[in-house]
C-alpha cells in the first residue's frame, strides 16, 4: 500500500517515526510537512507584516524567502528524527506542479503529479520527505500539497497528522464525513482556521480515488 503522511508543522518532528512504524509495516511512505508556527514566528522576528486576501497569506518574493528557509528547516529535522531512510527533497526541486494563485502573489494552487525523484526513492526503500512548494517557486498550501501528490502518486491513503484529533462537529469529532455533506457544512462556515484547508485537501483527495483520514476523521466521496 501507498501511504501519504501529511505532518503538521507544529508536529512533524515528533510525529515522524510514524512514517517508519508504516514502511516497517510494508508500506510505501511519502511524508509531506508543513511549517506554519515556524514561518509565523520568523517573520515576526524579521518584522514582516502579513497581508491577507480573504484569510489566505500574500507570498512576496521577501515572504518566500521566509517560507523556503523554515521549510527546509523543519524538512531537515524530520529526515533527522527518521535517520538514513529518510530522503529531503524540496517540492520545487522535483517538479512539483501548480497553477500560480495572481492575486496571492507568489502562491501556487498543486496539481496532481508524480515526480520522478519521489518514485526513484520508492524505489530504493527511501522515504521521501517534500517541503510544500512547487516550481516557479511558488509557495502551496502543504495540506494541499499532500493530497494533490496523494492522487498523482495513485497513493491508497492519505493521513493527516496535527495536533487536532480530527474534524469536530458539534465539539464531538465525527468518525465519518462525507465529501459533499463537507462541501455543505464548509459553504455555511460551520469550520475555521487550520481544519479548513485539511478538510479542503481531503475531499480533493477523496475524491481523487484516495483514502483520506484526519485524525480519526475518514472523509469519503
Amino acid at each position: 500500500m501507498r501511504v501519504v503522511l501529511k505532518l503538521g508543522g507544529r508536529v512533524a518532528s515528533d510525529e515522524a517515526q510514524q512514517a517508519l512504524a508504516l514502511r516497517d509495516a510494508g508500506h510505501e511512505v511519502i511524508v509531506v510537512h508543513g511549517a506554519g508556527p515556524q514561518i509565523t514566528a520568523e517573520m515576526e522576528r524579521r518584522g514582516i507584516a502579513p497581508t491577507f486576501v480573504r484569510g489566505r497569506r500574500v507570498t512576496t518574493p521577501e515572504v518566500l524567502d521566509v517560507v523556503r528557509e523554515s521549510l527546509l528547516a523543519v524538512n531537515k529535522a524530520v529526515c533527522a528524527a527518521l535517520g538514513p531512510d529518510g530522503l529531503g527533497l524540496a517540492g520545487d526541486e522535483i517538479g512539483l506542479a501548480a497553477e500560480q494563485v495572481a492575486e496571492l502573489g507568489l502562491v501556487g494552487a498543486p496539481l496532481p503529479s508524480a515526480p520522478a525523484a519521489v518514485l526513484d526513492a520508492l524505489a530504493h526503500g527511501s522515504i521521501p520527505v517534500v517541503a510544500p512548494l512547487a516550481a516557479g517557486p511558488l509557495n502551496v498550501n502543504a495540506d494541499e500539497a499532500a493530497a494533490a501528490l496523494a492522487v498523482g502518486l495513485g497513493a491508497d491513503r492519505i493521513l493527516f497528522v496535527s495536533d487536532v484529533p480530527g474534524v469536530l462537529v458539534d465539539d464531538d469529532v465525527v468518525p465519518m464525513l462525507r465529501a459533499d455533506e463537507a462541501d455543505d457544512m464548509l459553504v455555511a462556515g460551520r469550520f475555521e482556521g487550520g481544519i479548513v484547508p485539511k478538510l479542503v485537501a481531503a475531499i480533493g483527495a477523496a475524491r481523487g480515488g484516495v483514502r483520506a483520514s484526519i485524525g480519526a476523521t475518514e472523509v469519503v466521496a
